[in-house]
């Protein structure tokens, strides 16, 4: 990964990384993310769904979107993933902080025309939410297809940054009868609650299932 002056990390440069493979893991660990764009001369910041294939993230949505018709005029945009993993709790309220790990991805959104590469582009999308729900579904319709748009982009030019650890307070700090530490955050899925207008006798899907136990926190 190319350092650029948009994404090298100038703030504490030490929590910078460039390599693909934190990258990957930082997108592959969540699938919620926020994208950054200038509508009307106004900046707008738009949270959504995505999913990554080898080296690009996709989303999809209505074509009607304001965001999806914006992308479409092929725009620089800037989007961002965060995970938060603790909430660091020092001897002075300065220097509280919080450990996280985070992805800034920026370029142009392109759009996705073949059909065939946009039903796969929503299969990964699904897939990296809940892996094998996509064949347990039924197929899309052709209508739906056309009423939505799916856009790939390229993680060309993007960055990591992480902090991890506890408070660095300052030196004469840690006399202070003062408790400090790091408060774990963890992400919990809960017992999946069945629709009640399911059909009597369907069980909950093997993807889901596997799911649940892969997760299991509760």
């Amino acid at each position: 990964m190319n350092i650029t002056d948009r994404t090298k990390v100038k703030r504490i440069p030490k929590r910078g990384h460039y390599d693909l493979e934190t990258i990957y893991s930082i997108l592959d660990d969540e699938f919620v993310c926020h994208i950054g764009f200038v509508h009307h001369g106004s900046p707008v910041v738009i949270p959504t769904l995505y999913g990554r294939k080898d080296n690009y993230l996709l989303i999809h949505g209505a074509s009607t979107s304001r965001m999806l018709g914006e992308l479409n005029k092929e725009l620089d945009i800037c989007l961002t993933v965060t995970l938060t993993d603790g909430l660091v709790l020092a001897r002075s309220g300065f220097h509280h902080s919080a450990n996280y790990r985070s992805v800034v991805v920026f370029g142009k959104a392109q759009l996705i025309e073949d059909k065939a590469e946009k039903e796969a582009a929503l299969k990964a999308v699904s897939d990296h939410i809940i892996a094998g729900r996509w064949e347990e579904v039924r197929p899309t319709k052709d209508n739906e297809l056309k009423a939505t748009h799916v856009f790939k982009i390229p993680i060309d030019e993007a960055s990591a940054k992480i902090r991890t650890g506890g408070p660095a307070d300052d030196k004469e700090d840690y006399e202070l009868d003062i408790w400090a530490g790091v408060v774990p955050i963890k992400k919990v899925y809960q017992t999946p609650i069945p629709d009640p207008l399911n059909k009597e006798g369907v069980e909950m899907s093997e993807s889901v299932k596997r799911f649940v136990e892969v997760n299991k926190n509760f």
